[in-house]
């Protein structure tokens, strides 16, 4: 078997297909918590103070410290030297544990529904007409050869 060839089976069966599949329902899921993190989320949690401590650091060498005094933003005190970004760390701390707990609600939803879906008495499947002619005939051959 070709080298072509076992590539070929390799990138169109199973995994990789189900992979691409998956990062690609992943990118889209991502922007969806993304904004319900970003757009409904933060918002509620600013209102009781500030829910961005991004621009919160310790300036590590002379120029840094005055431009922390000076109340520089992170990206310009990381311009003037080495700085120990703390409040960009809290700030995604605090995004990934809204973050998780966003995930860990719908999959405990969707475990719900599909509990709910597994409850659910299933109705017996009735035959067609044609099946059960089919099933008579049968029956009929079977008696004649006895």
């Amino acid at each position: 078997m070709s080298i072509l060839k076992e590539f070929k089976e390799f990138a169109i069966k199973g995994n990789v297909m189900d992979l691409a599949i998956g990062v690609i329902i992943g990118g889209a899921f991502h922007k969806i918590v993304d904004s319900v993190v970003n757009d409904l989320i933060m918002p509620i949690v600013g209102m009781f103070g500030n829910s961005d401590f991004s621009n919160l650091y310790l300036g590590l060498n002379k120029a840094t410290r005055l431009a922390q005094s000076q109340k520089m933003t992170l990206v310009e005190a990381k311009k003037l030297g080495p700085v120990f970004a703390w409040g960009n760390f809290i700030t995604v701390s605090i995004n990934f544990i809204i973050l998780a707990f966003i995930i860990f609600l719908m999959v405990q939803a969707i475990n719900r529904l599909k509990r709910k879906e597994a409850a659910l008495p299933t109705l017996p499947v009735t035959p067609t007409t044609q099946e059960m002619l089919l099933t008579d005939i049968r029956d009929l051959l079977k008696n004649k050869n006895l």
